[in-house]
């Protein structure tokens, strides 16, 4: 039996959806459709972000964004919306007016239902493969983040209660985990 050859979905596919207030992503040749994320996450994105910012953006290290922003892979005409990013000086040909063109240094996805298996499989894998060097993996109920660093290849590691910066090559200081997972009220 023959099978019908299906179009591959491209980022510059993705970036024709409409501006709806979801997230469209273009990974493996499929388009993954992701709803607004929840107030909560929202909450442990923003503080995460700002923890980010104050020990690896002010001290002029690198750059850090949330989403949405693109990044684009354009070797395989991939691209994603992670949650929030950090790109080294050192990398700072990537940052364009589009958002990110290549494997930022630094990719963390908060874990919702809709996207944990996604998160933990398809997009671990995705950056892995486009050179990314580390990925957090930030999980609301077990309030802990799981550190892949591609470069070092030991697999990951999950804290709980402080997490070690060491990126662009230096140890920028340790994340209190319960200051990013506090409730809002």
């Amino acid at each position: 039996m023959e099978r019908m050859a299906t179009a591959r979905i491209t980022w510059a596919d993705a970036q024709l959806m409409p501006e709806d207030g979801k997230r469209y992503e273009a990974i493996d040749g499929e388009l993954y459709v992701t709803a607004a994320p929840s107030r909560r996450h929202q909450w442990i994105s923003g503080n995460l972000q700002a923890e980010l910012r104050e020990l690896l953006q002010e001290p002029g290290t690198g750059w850090v964004y949330h989403a949405p922003i693109g990044v684009e892979f354009p070797a395989t005409e991939e691209g994603v919306q992670p949650d929030l990013i950090f790109v080294a000086r050192a990398s700072a040909e990537k940052l364009v007016d589009e958002g990110i063109r290549g494997a930022p240094d630094l990719v963390v996805e908060i874990l919702s239902p809709s996207t944990a298996g996604r998160d933990r499989s398809i997009k671990l894998k995705l950056y892995k493969r486009q050179g990314v060097t580390q990925y957090w993996i930030v999980d609301p109920d077990a309030e802990s983040v799981e550190v892949w660093d591609f470069i070092a290849d030991t697999g990951p590691e999950t804290f709980r209660n402080n997490l070690p910066i060491n990126l662009a090559g230096k140890d920028a200081g340790a994340i209190d985990l319960e200051r990013v997972f506090k409730p809002e009220r």
